[in-house]
């Protein structure tokens, strides 16, 4: 009897799929996404936040400390975009593997380029991020950059499969890289495009797509516009209109259609990260939703 228990056990452990090798704590949908294209089955990564939160503002939950107490690695957008949770995330885990310094932590904006770095740092004015503004995920070429890092992580993490996560990653740019010349073919059409954003969220897009944006609703980052503020856009927008406005999928939306009345100018929603529409499922569907969406309202 004893013999057969043991026998029923192999024969379940040899027909259960593989766990996977590297647990990967992300704090953005994006990176999550990126991770698990460059590890494949290999990897288990999940978000701590949906495209439909606000990634400055989440609360460090007992379930967000648990999942990264068991992570082999944590990869975050950086920047101060999770400073108010973050670190205490880090501390609460205790989880040496994941700690600042160690292969096992990750800042997607530490090797990427970053633009809008502030001359002078004021609390007066907004929600500034010292280091640049961190919405890097808004172009493909950046995600390029940061598979390689992970790649390069995961095999510091996981040497056995090395060759694994290369062959992965290979794939990935090869697929990514066509992809990005396909829509920078299907872009052409917008370069020029003006707009007006809710939040300074989207640098890293009119850079990509050569989009140029003449206002912002928030009158300083973080701070909701007053009826003044938006009086004083309006005016703006007289003197020199936009074609769009701009929003992602988390942000409330009053500013906006309360302009877009006023204005005639239309809104578009973008997804901003994996999730924020339904086409947006993945990293190649969040850049062509947010392509085909830009393409809708076009002139």
């Amino acid at each position: 009897m004893r013999r057969y228990q043991l026998f029923c056990v192999f024969l379940f452990v040899m027909a259960s799929p593989a766990m996977a090798g590297v647990s990967v704590f992300a704090c953005e949908p994006e990176w999550a996404a990126l991770a698990q294209e460059v590890g494949g089955d290999l990897v288990d990564a999940t978000s701590a936040t949906t495209a439909q939160q606000d990634p400055h503002r989440i609360q460090a939950r007992p379930s967000l400390i648990a999942r990264m107490r068991k992570a082999n690695m944590v990869i975050c957008t950086g920047a101060g975009l999770e400073a108010g949770w973050l670190p205490l995330l880090l501390r609460r885990a205790n989880n040496p593997r994941v700690q600042h310094g160690q292969p096992g932590y990750l800042e997607a904006t530490s090797v990427v380029p970053l633009q809008e770095r502030p001359q002078r740092l004021d609390r007066a004015e907004g929600d500034i991020h010292a280091g640049g503004n961190p919405h890097i995920q808004t172009s493909p070429h950046n995600l390029t950059m940061v598979a390689k890092v992970i790649a390069d992580r995961l095999a510091m993490i996981d040497p056995e499969h090395a060759s694994d996560f290369q062959a992965s990653l290979d794939d990935f740019l090869s697929r990514w890289q066509s992809a990005i010349e396909r829509w920078g073919q299907a872009a052409k059409s917008l370069r020029g495009m003006k707009v007006v954003v809710q939040h300074n969220s989207w640098v890293y897009l009119n850079q990509w797509l050569g989009l140029e944006q003449v206002a912002t609703i928030e009158p300083k980052p973080g701070v909701p516009p007053a009826s003044g503020d938006m009086a004083r856009l309006i005016m703006q927008l007289e003197q020199d209109p936009a074609d769009v406005i701009i929003r992602a999928a988390y942000q409330d939306d009053a500013g906006a259609e309360w302009l877009s009345e006023r204005t005639g100018i239309p809104i578009v929603v973008l997804p901003f990260t994996v999730g924020g529409s339904k086409n947006a499922d993945d990293l190649f569907g969040l850049f062509e939703a947010t392509l085909e969406q830009l393409q809708a309202v076009a002139p």
